[in-house]
């Protein structure tokens, strides 16, 4: 995305501008601020919508079609919230095992650099981010959708 090429820009410049940089010498650090800045900033952005998405469904639902299509709104979101975010939980540990279990040889003919191992890496690498940010996050929407339900309750 935009972020990801904004980073490369700010590497490549550092590398470019602060001596001694590319070749590892010993006491010359990045300027890590500023690839932080372009994560945050560019994270911040990018959770407009679904924020926005979040905060204005339960508001619309009500609104539109009444407190007990809101109540089922709510009873589906928070149903298919918990199945997914479990789902993601299990499935991102599972594939982060399974890259271990062959980093372990513990799979006979399997080690290291195998063909199994590369697919283990890349599940791995959908697997962290399941298990340890996409999961956790259901939980804050459901309770997002949740209390701006409870909030315009009382004006329905």
């Amino acid at each position: 995305g935009k972020a990801a090429g904004l980073m490369v820009t700010e590497i490549r410049r550092q590398f470019r501008e602060i001596p001694g940089l590319l070749e590892g010498k010993a006491g010359v650090k990045p300027e890590v601020a500023k690839c932080v800045e372009i994560s945050t900033v560019a994270a911040l952005a990018e959770m407009k919508l679904p924020g926005i998405i979040a905060v204005a469904a339960p508001v619309l639902v009500g609104f539109i079609f009444g407190p007990e299509a809101l109540g089922g709104m709510l009873l589906g979101a928070t149903l298919v919230g918990v199945v997914l975010a479990l789902f993601m939980a299990n499935a991102g540990g599972a594939w982060d095992n399974a890259k271990k279990y062959i980093e372990q040889n513990l799979i006979e003919g399997e080690s290291k650099g195998s063909d199994a191992h590369k697919a283990a890496v890349v599940g791995d690498t959908v697997g962290d981010p399941f298990k340890d940010t996409s999961g956790p996050a259901l939980n804050i929407l459901i309770k997002l959708m949740s209390i701006v339900a409870l909030l315009i309750a009382p004006l329905l």
